[in-house]
């Protein structure tokens, strides 16, 4: 990004990077799903999700149970997740709703993880995303 930027000059630059995400009007971060490919590198958490738990996640809904490919072991409640495909290619982030020891007793229909942000919000909110 930076050699493409050296050939616009100064004064009509206006920004160079990637936007994390911003502050709302409580002063509190909201993270966006730009920030995905530098979380997904360094992420200590993970969890995968079935083929046919993506398109609903890709929709904004939340993991369920039923969903669930496997998980980081170890992962605490409320913890932050990248969540990935099961081709590892990561999809968007969110919060575990449970502990992994919890998970083995749930029910299909019961929520693992709360959807934060996914990379279809590219397509949902391209022209507020910026």
């Amino acid at each position: 990004m930076l050699r493409q930027a050296v050939s616009v000059g100064r004064d009509q630059l206006a920004s160079l990077g990637v936007c994390f995400g911003k502050f709302t009007k409580s002063k509190k971060f909201k993270l966006h799903i730009t920030a995905l490919d530098y979380l997904a590198q360094y992420a200590k958490y993970k969890l995968w999700i079935k083929p046919n738990g993506e398109g609903s996640f890709l929709y904004g809904n939340h993991v369920l149970k039923a969903h669930l490919g496997r998980i980081t072991e170890d992962t605490s409640e409320h913890q932050g997740v990248i969540i990935y495909s099961m081709s590892d290619i990561p999809l968007g982030f969110g919060v575990t709703a449970r502990s992994t020891v919890d998970m083995h007793k749930l029910k299909p229909t019961d929520i693992v993880a709360f959807h934060q942000a996914d990379i279809g919000e590219y397509l949902r909110e391209q022209d507020t995303l910026f």
